[in-house]
This record gives C-alpha cells, sequence and structure tokens, in this order.
C-alpha cells in the first residue's frame, strides 16, 4: 500500500520512519543501559562518592568506551546470526560451555535481584511502607509488565520506569559540588592503595554484567532486528553508554558533595542509609521524593532486564521456547523462569533483610565473572559472524587488549580488596 492512499497520519509516521529508522530500532541498547545503573550500582557510585571523594569520577567516563565496546558486540552478534548469546556458546563451543555461561548468569542475576529487592525495601522504608506491602506491589507490577506476550510493550515500559533514574542529575546539581575541587580530586588518584582498587573492580562490575550480555543479544534477536538497522542500533547502545556513566557519575558527585564533607565515614550500604545521609542537604521532602523516583527506577527495569535475560539464557542452552512474541501459554518455560525470579527475588529480601549489605559485594563478584562472559563474547565475534562482520584486524586486537585490562583491572582489584577485607 502507497503511502499516499493511507490516512495522514499513518502516512506521516511512515514517512518519519523511514527517515528516521533510528525510532524503530532504538530500544534494546538503551533499556540494558538504564538497567546497568541499578541499585547495586548506585550503592557503589555513593560509597565511591563517599569514601573516596571524586576520586572515582574518572573511571566512571573512561569506562564508556569499555561499556560500549562490549555491548556493541552483542548488537552484532544478535543482528547478524539472529540468534541468543547463549545458543550461539551452544552451537560454537558445545552444550558443556553453554551451561558454564549459563551458570555464571544464574548466579549473576540471583545477585542483581537481591540488590534490586533490596532498593524497592529500602524506597518503602523511607515513606512507612512495610516490606510486605512494598516487595509484593513492586513483583505484581514487574509480572504485570511481562506477562503481555510482546517484546514492544515491555521494552516500552521499561524505557519509562527506567527514565526515572534522571533524578539524579537532579540530587547531583542540588549538591552545589565545587567545580576546582571535582577538577583537582579526579586526577589525583591513588592508584596503589588496595582499598581504592577493591571500589575500582566494583565499579567495573557495576557497568559490565553477565544478564547485560545476554539480555541485549537476545533482545536484538527477539525484536528481529536486520542488517539494515546495525548502524541505528550502534547509536542506541553509544547513546544508552553515555547516559548510564552520566547517572553513575551524578550518584558520586551527589554523595562527594553531600556526605563526604560532613560524613566521611558514613556506611552507606542501603538505599535508606544513603537517602537518610543525602536528603538533609538537599531538602528533606524533596530530596527524599526524587532520590526515592531515581532508586525505583533503576531497580524495576533493572529487575525486568536481569530476570528476562535468565529466562533468555537458560531458553537458549536447554531449548525450550523463548519470545516475548509467544503468549504466556506457548512459552510456559520462559514466563515461568521470568516469575520464579522475581517473586523468589522479593521473598528472598522479604524474608532475610541483611541481604541488602550485598550490594557492592555483588558488583565485585560480578567483576570476577569477566573473564568467562568478556572471553565467551570476543571468541563468538571471531568464530560465528559472517566474514564481513567478524572480528578481525587492528580491531579485534583493540577489543582483545581493552577487554584484557578490563577483565585484569577487576579480577585483581576484587581479590586484593577481597583479602585486605
Amino acid at each position: 500500500m502507497s503511502t499516499t492512499s493511507l490516512p495522514p497520519e499513518t502516512a506521516k509516521s511512515r514517512r518519519i520512519f523511514r527517515h528516521l529508522p533510528w525510532l524503530a530500532v532504538f530500544g534494546p541498547g538503551l533499556v540494558v543501559m538504564l538497567a546497568d545503573t541499578d541499585v547495586g550500582s548506585i550503592i557503589t557510585a555513593g560509597q565511591s562518592g563517599v569514601q573516596w571523594g571524586y576520586k572515582l569520577l574518572l573511571p566512571q567516563f573512561i569506562l564508556i568506551p569499555v561499556l560500549y565496546i562490549v555491548q556493541e558486540l552483542t548488537v552484532r552478534l544478535g543482528i547478524f546470526t539472529g540468534k541468543g548469546h547463549g545458543e550461539l556458546i551452544r552451537e560454537a563451543f558445545g552444550p558443556r560451555w553453554a551451561w558454564v555461561s549459563a551458570a555464571g548468569l544464574a548466579v549473576a542475576t540471583i545477585g542483581a535481584l537481591l540488590t534490586e529487592f533490596s532498593g524497592v525495601a529500602g524506597v518503602g522504608d523511607l515513606f512507612g511502607i512495610p516490606h510486605y506491602v512494598s516487595l509484593p506491589m513492586a513483583a505484581i507490577a514487574l509480572l504485570a509488565v511481562v506477562l503481555t506476550g510482546s517484546y514492544r510493550r515491555v521494552e516500552r515500559a521499561a524505557m519509562v520506569v527506567g527514565l526515572f533514574e534522571l533524578a539524579f542529575f537532579f540530587v547531583a546539581w542540588a549538591a552545589r559540588p565545587d567545580l576546582a575541587h571535582i577538577a583537582m580530586q579526579s586526577i589525583h588518584v591513588p592508584v596503589l592503595n588496595p582499598n581504592y582498587e577493591y571500589l575500582v573492580a566494583a565499579n567495573i562490575g557495576a557497568v559490565i554484567m553477565p544478564w547485560m550480555v545476554f539480555y541485549q543479544q537476545s533482545a536484538v534477536a527477539d525484536k528481529k532486528l536486520k542488517e539494515s538497522h546495525f548502524r541505528a542500533a550502534r547509536w542506541d547502545t553509544a547513546i544508552g553508554a553515555v547516559v548510564t556513566q552520566l547517572v553513575m557519575a551524578a550518584v558520586l558527585i551527589a554523595a562527594a558533595a553531600s556526605i563526604r564533607p560532613h560524613m566521611p565515614q558514613a556506611s552507606l550500604s542501603t538505599v535508606g542509609q544513603m537517602s537518610q545521609a543525602m536528603t538533609p542537604y538537599l531538602g528533606a521532602e524533596t530530596g527524599r521524593v526524587i532520590f526515592s523516583l531515581g532508586v525505583l527506577g533503576a531497580g524495576m527495569v533493572a529487575a525486568i532486564v536481569a530476570s528476562l535475560a535468565l529466562a533468555w539464557g537458560l531458553g537458549e542452552v536447554s531449548g525450550y521456547r523463548r519470545s516475548l512474541e509467544f503468549h504466556p501459554l506457548k512459552a510456559k518455560w520462559f514466563y515461568g523462569v521470568y516469575t520464579v525470579c522475581v517473586i523468589g527475588g522479593a521473598a528472598a529480601v522479604g524474608l532475610a533483610p541483611n541481604l541488602v549489605s550485598l550490594n557492592v559485594g555483588v558488583q565485585v563478584m560480578n567483576a570476577l565473572l569477566l573473564p568467562i562472559v568478556l572471553g565467551f563474547l570476543v571468541r563468538l565475534a571471531m568464530v560465528t559472524l559472517p566474514e564481513a562482520q567478524r572480528l578481525k584486524g587492528k580491531y579485534m586486537w583493540l577489543v582483545v587488549v581493552v577487554c584484557a585490562i578490563t577483565c585484569a583491572f577487576g579480577v585483581l582489584g576484587g581479590i586484593g580488596g577481597l583479602f585486605i577485607g
């Protein structure tokens, strides 16, 4: 049907999408990046600001190209193979290695869900809502979003929820940071201090997580993006990488400017502790509401992404039906895994609230898993892609070096910090 025979609104919409193809492609990159700034990442950025001021600010920006390089490979693999991460590992390296990758994904997902629901519970505490109310409400909302049988609906809902994270920019602005002090501290870093290295590892683990790799590649495949969408999908990923690291930087700046000068020894292991320490300097009521919106946006979108990543990943490895385009009754295992993740995460935090203290430790665990995650990803890009898109030449060596350095900082910093602790 030509656009001239369509209603004016429909014809105009089609012309817009023809000239701006990224409007149709936009989604997987931004969603996974908004999920990247999850509750554990926020806690990690807050602790970084309190313990070290602005000395961990520069790594936030250094990690932008690292994050893009990693996630761009998932886009490339998803578009040019049409398959998810677990499925490709199974085909290229066999079922045993596929289950190894799925096991790492499961561990990371469990850790993520504990941090996300701890954030929801912490926000409820700020407003006097008991855990037996806030956690079931969050679980019901998350189930309602996904049990629609439509990837596009899930993607749109996740983007709307995740945009609440932009509230952290207001929090950073309201903290009135000293720009000269930021510039001076950010370039004088104690790189050989084991405690500093431990938080560097935590920040690396807060940026590159196993479930992000599985989610974005599977989402690209589920959305059925084609070769013609590749450029727009890369822009989607690049914009998301910048946004997520700016959010991390905003949280770090807010904590360094508002908490460190008054409470340098503050222990910020929970969302409630961060809010109570930060909001008095931002205005008690306004600060609490804005901070809570940011945490809820971060926690809810990350819970969706991490749970779906595990449901996709296990399906790709074991072979059960896995797509948001299937009705729940036609993909029972897929939706069942998602449901178990959501309900199990909410129940675990409700029954054992002391688990919220694991926030930074979960990020360090992600850093320790990096050699497995990035090793599989880079190797897949070398052997499974069509010749024209295969990772090779100078760019291959750039990717290998960047991933090796990232793994080294994450693993050595995490192990060193654990021994010091």
